[in-house]
């Protein structure tokens, strides 16, 4: 960065203030173009000659988008009021329609609990574009701009994102009623339920069978030692595959309970202490410049808390 002496003189130029200021919201150049409309070897330059300007950087780039360093964040908190208030007397606030907002997360949990809960919002005028897939690349995602609110099944690390604890769900044990009245009947030389359901097939999300090996870390202290008869990576299909008969399986509690409670899923163990994973609601850190990004944050985290 070139020292005090070569500092440009004046005031900064005032887009490339409002540039500043879409990078700083949106965590990456590409998203705050395509949101300014520009194209983003523009912004890049503007963000390096308001740079120039002030003699300090202002984000730290990385692989998949930028975070802001101290200086940013201080000058983003004077800025964001006077030009919002500007962009509102330009007519380029409130009186305009906001942007869709873009959410993002596992897709059962989006399509079986959170869309129903956001379903109110679209009379108010929210438009929601929704993207499903894994928590690692959603959130690479989240950080590069492509999404405001990304529901992750972890915790992400570091201060580049802002997450809050949004539900927990609870893995149950479940079977169709032949295999579960099946397993009732055994007897002690059978050996423990673990056993018993080693011979019998599984149905899991994936090869590796994360949730099926948790809950055998968890519950039973063992390492479970079996291979998938059936692989779905969507619970729902392992949720059909299993109340069609195809074997056993572990589930989110949410996912089956309906299944459960009609009797097309029978619960096979009542551990004292379920293993439980909790989901949560994040984006970058900083307030969003679009409305209706806080009115489906507020809407998730209110309904969470009626789970």
């Amino acid at each position: 960065m070139s020292d005090r002496n070569s500092h440009g003189s004046g005031p900064p130029d005032l887009n490339q203030l409002r540039t500043f200021l879409a990078v700083h919201r949106t965590g990456s150049f590409t998203a705050a173009a395509r949101r300014l409309r520009l194209s983003q070897p523009t912004v890049t330059a503007q963000i390096r000659a308001l740079e120039e300007r002030l003699g300090r950087e202002l984000f730290e780039r990385r692989a998949r988008g930028v975070v802001p360093l101290p200086h940013a964040d201080e000058l983003a908190a004077r800025l964001a009021e006077p030009l919002d208030r500007l962009a509102d007397v330009a007519g380029a606030g409130p009186d305009r329609a906001p942007e869709p907002v873009h959410l993002a997360g596992p897709a059962e949990f989006l399509c079986t609990v959170l869309l129903g809960a956001l379903a109110p919002l679209t009379a108010g005028g929210v438009r929601l574009r929704v993207a499903t897939g894994l928590t690692d690349p959603l959130l690479a995602e989240l950080r590069a701009g492509r999404h405001d609110l990304v529901v992750a099944t972890r915790r992400p690390r570091g201060r580049a994102l802002h997450a809050e604890p949004l539900s927990d769900e609870e893995f149950v044990l479940v079977a169709a009623p032949a295999l579960a009245d099946r397993l009732a009947d055994l007897g002690p030389a059978d050996g423990p339920l673990p056993d018993a359901l080693e011979r019998e097939p599984l149905v899991a999300y994936a090869e590796d069978l994360p949730i099926a090996r948790r809950y055998w870390r968890h519950v039973f202290d063992r390492r479970l030692q079996v291979q998938a008869a059936v692989t779905v990576p969507d619970l729902r299909g392992v949720v059909a595959a299993v109340t069609a008969g195809a074997g056993w399986t572990v589930l989110p509690g949410y996912l089956c309970r309906a299944e459960l409670d009609s009797g097309a899923l029978r619960l096979l163990h009542r551990p004292e202490d379920p293993p439980i994973n909790t989901a949560y609601l994040v984006q970058r850190p900083g307030p969003s410049a679009n409305p209706h990004v806080v009115l489906v944050r507020e809407r998730l985290l209110a309904v969470a808390r009626t789970w």
